[in-house]
C-alpha cells in the first residue's frame, strides 16, 4: 500500500485517523503501526478492538432477531393438542412405536428421540425446527402460545436433563457446561443465545432480583471476575446450571455459595 492509498483510506474516517478496519488493514500490509517499539502490539491492539466490537454487534443482532425466533414453537413432553397426535401419526406411520392420542407422554418422546438417532440428531426428544421438518416434510407452524407457555416449555426442557454430567466446553446431552447447558435450552425453544456467559450477560433486559421471573437467566461470578457462570430461574428462589461438582443440578439463589456470587439477570424471553 503506497503513501497516497494511505492518506485517502484515513481522510475517509472524517477525522484523519484511520477507522479499526483500515488500520487493521495497514497492519497487515506493515504500514499502521502506532507503537513500532511494541512489535506490532498496536495491531494487536486494534485486531482486540475490532474483535470487541464485531462481539457486540453479533449479540446485538441476536438479540434483535429474538421476538422472531422465540415465536417458532418446539413440541415438548406434556404438551397436548392436534399438532401432537400429527407428529404421532407420522411416527407411527414411519413404524415407531407410539399411538395417536394428541398426547406428548414418556411413549412419544421414545420415538422421536429414535427418530432422532435414526436421522443423525441429537435424541433430546424435543421436537424443534430440525426434528419438525425431518419428519412432517414442512416448516414448524408459528406459534400461537401465550408467554406462559413458552416459559413452561423451556423450563421443561431445561429439568429433563438433571444430572447430566459437567463437561467442559459442552454442549450436548453428553455434557455441559453452564452456558452451553443454558444455550442449549434455549436454542431448543426458538431462542439463540451467545455461547459464553459473559457474552450472554449483554442480552435481553436486564432485570432486579426482586422481580425475577421463570425462564430468566441468572448470573456469577465464580472462577473469573464479571459473569463466569450462567443458569435458568425456576421460581421459588430456585435456579438451574451446569454445576463442575454434580452436572446439571438446582440449587437455591440464596444459599451461601451462590448467593454471595449472584451479579445479576436478564430476561429474554
Amino acid at each position: 500500500m503506497d503513501k497516497d492509498e494511505q492518506r485517502k483510506a484515513e481522510s475517509s474516517s472524517g477525522t484523519g485517523e484511520p477507522t479499526i478496519g483500515v488500520k487493521l488493514a495497514f497492519c497487515r500490509w506493515g504500514a499502521y503501526n502506532p507503537n513500532p517499539s511494541a512489535n506490532l502490539g498496536g495491531c494487536r491492539e486494534e485486531h482486540r478492538q475490532l474483535l470487541k466490537f464485531l462481539r457486540t454487534t453479533v449479540c446485538f443482532l441476536m438479540l434483535f432477531g429474538a421476538s422472531s425466533l422465540a415465536s417458532a414453537s418446539a413440541f415438548v413432553q406434556g404438551d397436548e393438542g392436534q399438532d401432537i397426535a400429527m407428529i404421532q401419526s407420522k411416527l407411527s406411520s414411519l413404524g415407531y412405536q407410539v399411538s395417536a392420542d394428541g398426547d406428548f407422554g414418556e411413549q412419544t418422546t421414545a420415538a422421536v428421540q429414535a427418530f432422532q438417532r435414526d436421522h443423525g440428531l441429537t435424541d433430546d426428544g424435543v421436537v424443534g425446527a430440525q426434528t419438525f421438518r425431518l419428519l412432517m416434510g414442512r416448516d414448524i407452524p408459528v406459534s400461537r402460545d401465550s408467554s406462559a407457555t413458552a416459559v413452561r416449555r423451556l423450563l421443561q426442557t431445561a429439568n429433563r436433563y438433571v444430572g447430566v454430567p459437567y463437561v467442559f466446553g459442552g454442549t450436548t446431552p453428553n455434557g455441559f457446561d453452564c452456558s452451553g447447558f443454558t444455550r442449549f435450552v434455549f436454542a431448543n425453544n426458538g431462542i439463540q443465545l451467545p455461547r459464553a456467559a459473559d457474552e450472554q450477560f449483554n442480552v435481553g433486559q436486564s432485570v432486579s432480583y426482586s422481580r425475577l421471573q421463570p425462564g430468566d437467566l441468572v448470573f456469577f461470578s465464580t472462577y473469573a471476575p464479571g459473569a463466569s457462570h450462567s443458569g435458568i430461574y425456576l421460581g421459588n428462589g430456585q435456579f438451574i446450571s451446569a454445576t463442575s461438582s454434580r452436572g446439571i443440578a438446582i440449587d437455591r439463589m440464596e444459599s451461601g455459595y451462590w448467593g454471595a456470587r449472584y451479579i445479576g439477570a436478564r430476561r429474554v424471553l
